[in-house]
């Protein structure tokens, strides 16, 4: 497969009005419907800060939740362009429909420099059905389409397949990172090649289980999926995320790993809870025998040492969806187990979703700043708090500028706090990725600087 994909530099964006398909699924709280991460807005930020920067007008959009067609107020996006508009510093129009004639208006009034979100994309039911009417709609409304939603790509919608028919289409900054990792990691893998696949859903992950089969030594599969390879065994899963028509498929694929030698690693314990909530109650039992009532939530410890274990020594890894509900912190041990061991092999060589690091230390303070000079400049900057007692409470993202572009010659001085960390050097605008597992309220730090 060529991975090698046009993106926003390699066109003129100035003066165009560009459809921006976002992935702005982000959690929420379910009684004040506050949004609680803002890691997948903030992912969005170097192609949007590049478009703008570049002149065009730009009119996001996204889906929110499965309102399967229905007008869920619940589900609106206005809280997401309040929020976009505090990271961006500056106004973000928002379309009270989608191709309706606010939106409409709206984005034949957007002029360059500007910014608008049209309303939640799955209100409209023809959005999952990738109806050819409204794909032209929405593409009528600009002049060029920029994919940057990797967590949608894989799903024949009239937002991410159906506009391209319509409309010139590019990658921006997230999907052609995502593009060039795994091209990296699957023409070529150096091995041991270990994949790490997660997420609520089989149906979402069949081609690449399948694909991953025939190129990876081990496949650790994790999330809500696991319940359904469980279920597929004969497994008691209580309540947890299953597929039924999935089934047959986990054998399957089950029986492809052993054919074709492959260790495929499951969860063998699970931490289940009575409600789908970072304060339900806990309890770590078999993943073959959750109680009635209970749901798989997240790896138990022993999966955790195994997965752990087995990503130790790899040399090629490639990581596609969480543990667990990594969005409960109660939840996300898993996800925090996995990160750590990649982490740690990529320090001893592997070639991961990030590159080599450069070098590493660890900090610990009384709340006062803490300036750590690196010694270059850093693409990508890991930033865990009390890693090794695991101790972790918040995070963090950091955005160094357009991703491909380095303004500066002397830009290598970052600011620790026990509240965060800043770029302190005015020059400093290189590229940059977002730091994972930050404790925003804690002193004790340890960091990982990647070239």
């Amino acid at each position: 497969m060529n991975y090698n994909k046009k993106t926003v530099q390699d066109v003129d964006v100035k003066g165009k009005k560009v459809l921006l398909r976002c992935d702005f699924n982000v959690p929420q709280d379910k009684e004040t419907g506050a949004i609680t991460s803002d890691k997948r807005i903030v992912a969005a930020l170097p192609t949007i800060k590049y478009l703008l920067d570049n002149g065009a007008a730009v009119i996001a959009c996204s889906h929110l939740g499965k309102p399967k067609g229905e007008w869920k107020m619940k589900l609106t996006l206005a809280p997401v362009a309040e929020r976009l508009s505090q990271l961006l510093g500056r106004e973000v129009i928002f379309a009270k429909d989608i191709v309706g004639e606010d939106a409409k208006a709206k984005a034949a009034a957007l002029q360059s420099g500007q910014i608008m979100l049209l309303e939640n994309l799955r209100f409209d039911i023809r959005e999952e059905k990738n109806d050819p009417g409204f794909a032209k709609e929405l593409a009528d409304m600009a002049e060029l389409y920029v994919s940057d939603a990797f967590g949608t790509v894989h799903r024949a919608h009239a937002s991410t397949v159906g506009v391209a028919a319509y409309l010139p289409a590019v990658s921006g900054f997230l999907v052609a990172r995502e593009l060039s990792v795994m091209g990296k990691a699957l023409d070529d893998p150096k091995r041991p090649f270990v994949a790490v696949l997660g997420g609520a859903k089989v149906s979402d992950k069949i081609a690449v289980i399948n694909n991953l089969l025939d190129k990876a030594d081990t496949i650790i599969i994790g999330g809500g999926m696991a319940y359904t390879f469980a279920k597929a065994q004969g497994g008691s899963i209580g309540k947890s995320l299953c597929e039924p028509d999935k089934l047959d498929y986990a054998l399957e694929m089950i029986e492809k790993a052993k054919k074709n030698g492959v260790k495929l690693l499951l969860p063998t314990d699970t931490v289940a809870a009575d409600d789908f909530s970072n304060d339900a109650k806990r309890q770590v039992v078999s993943t073959m025998a959750i109680p009635d009532g209970w749901e798989g939530m997240d790896a138990g410890p022993a999966s955790r040492k195994a997965f752990a274990a087995a990503i130790e020594g790899a040399k090629t890894i490639l990581w596609n969806g969480p543990a667990g509900v990594f969005e409960f912190d109660k939840f996300a041990e898993g996800s925090r187990a996995i990160a750590e061991a990649i982490a740690k092999a990529t320090a001893e060589g592997a070639y991961s979703s990030k590159n080599k690091p450069y070098t590493a230390g660890s900090y610990t303070g009384n709340g006062s700043t803490k300036t750590i000079t690196l010694g270059f400049k850093p693409s990508f900057l890991i930033i865990a708090d009390g890693i090794d007692s695991g101790r972790y409470t918040g995070s963090h993202s950091l955005w160094m500028g357009t991703p491909g572009q380095i303004v500066g010659d002397i830009a290598n001085v970052l600011s620790i706090t026990n509240t965060g960390f800043s770029v302190t050097d005015s020059k400093y605008n290189s590229s940059g990725w977002p730091a994972l597992w930050l404790n925003t309220s804690g002193n004790a730090y340890s960091y990982i600087a990647f070239r």
